[in-house]
């Protein structure tokens, strides 16, 4: 139980996206994380935030199967990891992160990166059907992507790349859709139209439940309801996103003290240097 922001306990009507249930993970005497509770709702759109070390990666290694849990479950959609094949289950889970970037194929055209992602395939080989064209194409232009169907992934930039990775995703309509530091090597240009459009993304109908990763308050766009924050590899605090987003909170997150602002719907976070600063 947070001692910020107490978990909500009103169940919903129907199964939630995604159920963690005292998740514990440890190698050897290190505990990576501990006793993590945490349920998204649909229509929820989350934010795990946390310094370098708090968990962030552990959790998502975990949530799509990579790392194998020491307790606890985790569950999509009703369906439970070690009951359910997890190479099935979790083809539900979208992931957009910088590991997957890096291994895309510099000669593959845009449209063929996205068909990869009905078939969970990297350096498409296959010859997509007129049916993979078509919702290929449907899904660049939800994104705004259109333009870039015939270009080749080694001429794309940042912004464009990722943009393409979240269309890759939304081709296995997946029910939720993480995205790891999708900021990471942006200018602040392209950062911020990224961010305007996953704005227009969460907002979407029928739009899968967001949950962005980073640790950056000023990544937090108006539509992402809720807040996962993490320290030490466990819950800090988590819930709605103005009960999280507090001062006190992410000054024991980060560990250091700060000055938290608000201005029209979006908090901007600054460290508070110390009274002799030395150079």
């Amino acid at each position: 139980m947070s001692k910020h922001a107490p978990v909500t306990t009103r169940r919903p009507a129907w199964p939630p996206v995604l159920q963690v249930s005292q998740l514990r993970v440890r190698r050897g005497r290190t505990t990576i994380l501990r006793e993590i509770n945490w349920r998204v709702n649909r229509r929820e759109h989350w934010v795990i935030l946390g310094a370098n070390g708090s968990g962030k990666t552990s959790l998502l290694s975990a949530l799509t199967g990579y790392l194998m849990p020491t307790s606890g479950t985790i569950s999509v959609l009703g369906e439970t990891y070690g009951e359910t094949d997890w190479r099935e289950l979790r083809k539900r889970i979208g992931l957009v992160s910088s590991a997957l970037r890096q291994r895309m194929a510099d000669t593959e055209p845009a449209l063929e990166s996205v068909v990869g992602g009905r078939y969970a395939m990297i350096d498409f080989w296959g010859q997509p059907t007129p049916a993979d064209r078509r919702a290929a194409r449907h899904w660049l232009r939800q994104v705004g992507g259109a333009r870039l169907a015939d270009r080749p992934w080694g001429v794309l930039s940042q912004g464009e790349r990722q943009r393409i990775l979240i269309a890759r995703a939304l081709m296995a309509r997946p029910a939720l859709l993480i995205l790891d530091e999708p900021c990471a090597g942006l200018d602040p240009t392209a950062r911020e139209r990224f961010l305007q459009f996953l704005q227009r993304l969460g907002r979407q109908p029928g739009a899968p439940a967001l949950v962005l990763v980073t640790h950056h308050v000023e990544e937090i766009m108006p539509v992402f309801s809720h807040v996962l924050l993490l320290h030490r590899g466990g819950v800090l605090a988590a819930g709605r996103k103005p009960a999280v987003l507090t001062r006190p909170a992410l000054a024991e997150a980060f560990g250091v003290p700060v000055l938290l602002t608000r201005y029209a719907g979006r908090w901007h976070l600054q460290v508070r240097p110390p009274r002799r600063l030395v150079v």
